[in-house]
């Protein structure tokens, strides 16, 4: 009887002792309350946590990554689109988490939902699909700034799809188009001002130089002979063919009496 008695309180003893210990891995943290106040908060290692006086909360501290359901958005040009985004947060501050939010978790899930519709709705379709990064960097920031006082951090925002209806994808096809026709004519239109530069430039030299102007004649018999054309070209001198039609009918000459 007398080893019972002695064996049963070293048991009680080593039960508690072992109820007590925590493991803590590294990237864990212990939130502990001493009688429903805080108390400190616990590093990784083999922590005592005294059950029924002292209570505790795990925190993890690694990057969590959060799907941000779709939402609707109307946009600021009234184009209704349903976009969707990921978050990548982490606590950095395990008392705030714990003490200043009742799930932070959701907490932050129902932030990014409702930030993701009040910041795209201020920019018109064209920005969301072209300027994403800064959408995404926008959301980010006024996420981090709204979460920093739950102890959460927001490493990065990602907007992952932003689904059309059929009538503005069609819309947006013809709207290409029309811009790639826009395009191609003001090339077009600027190849044809080019061209006309390089013809009067061309016209000016030769009209200081008509030598220049027998060379191409030259220059172009050569190109038609290397075509096995049939047509027999003879250049004329400009002067030769002036004389031709300026040269008064027989029978009209003027009476030198």
């Amino acid at each position: 009887m007398t080893i019972a008695y002695v064996a049963f309180p070293i048991a009680l003893v080593f039960a508690l002792i072992a109820l007590s210990l925590k493991i803590v891995v590294e990237y864990q943290r212990l939130v502990v309350f001493f009688l429903g106040r805080f108390q400190t908060v616990k590093k990784p290692g083999l922590r005592l946590v005294i059950p029924g006086i002292q209570q505790m909360r795990r925190v993890d501290l690694r990057v969590i990554t959060m799907d941000v359901p779709s939402q609707d958005v109307i946009s600021r040009d009234n184009v209704t689109v349903r976009v969707n985004a990921v978050l990548y947060f982490r606590v950095v501050d395990p008392e705030k988490a714990i003490i200043q939010v009742e799930d932070y978790y959701n907490a932050t899930s129902q932030l990014a939902q409702t930030t993701l519709r009040s910041v795209l709705g201020q920019h018109e379709l064209d920005e969301m699909l072209s300027e994403r990064e800064k959408m995404n960097a926008d959301l980010q920031q006024i996420i981090d700034k709204q979460s920093d006082a739950w102890g959460i951090k927001v490493t990065n925002v990602e907007m992952k799809h932003v689904d059309l209806n059929e009538n503005m994808i069609r819309a947006i096809a013809k709207q290409a188009e029309a811009e790639r026709e826009r395009r191609a004519k003001i090339i077009h239109a600027e190849g044809e001002l080019q061209a006309s530069e390089k013809l009067l430039a061309a016209a000016n030299v030769i009209a200081q130089n008509p030598q220049a102007l027998q060379l191409r004649y030259l220059q172009t018999l050569s190109d038609i002979s290397n075509e096995n054309a049939t047509t027999i070209v003879f250049p004329l001198p400009i002067e030769t063919i002036k004389a031709v039609f300026h040269r008064p009918l027989p029978g009209k000459e003027k009476d030198p009496g």
